[in-house]
């Protein structure tokens, strides 16, 4: 394994010091890579939580080492994932988040156990 993608919610647990935070050690911290559209999530949520817009940039990306823009393919892709994740309450990022795993090949980790029920080819790890 050379790459690992987080979703919003696995950064937003790292930050955090949440439950499952452990679960992302150095090692895999080390290869961990976000989607441009997830990062702008965690930001969102961060300066929604009383962070600066610099300081909640700072500590978004302050655990990835590469962010991946969202391209015209994996806008594609996304798009095509609706009806497999709508029932299941999955948004853009969250499906961003599994497109990227997709293209890299990369196992995905995030905290929504609901993705477990999906039938992708990517491996998904929830960390709580």
């Amino acid at each position: 394994m050379n790459r690992i993608v987080l979703d919003a919610s696995a950064i937003l647990a790292l930050i955090g010091a949440e439950v499952g935070a452990e679960k992302l050690t150095p090692a895999l911290l080390d290869i961990a890579v976000a989607s441009a559209v997830n990062l702008s999530e965690v930001h969102a949520r961060l300066i929604r939580r009383g962070w600066t817009a610099d300081q909640a940039w700072l500590d978004a990306t302050s655990t990835i080492r590469k962010v991946f823009p969202f391209d015209e393919q994996q806008a594609k892709l996304a798009g095509d994932l609706i009806l497999q994740t709508k029932p299941l309450g999955l948004s853009l990022a969250d499906r961003a988040c599994l497109v990227l795993g997709m293209v890299l090949g990369a196992p995905v980790f995030t905290t929504d156990r609901t993705w477990q029920k999906l039938k992708l080819d990517v491996e998904i790890h929830t960390i709580r």
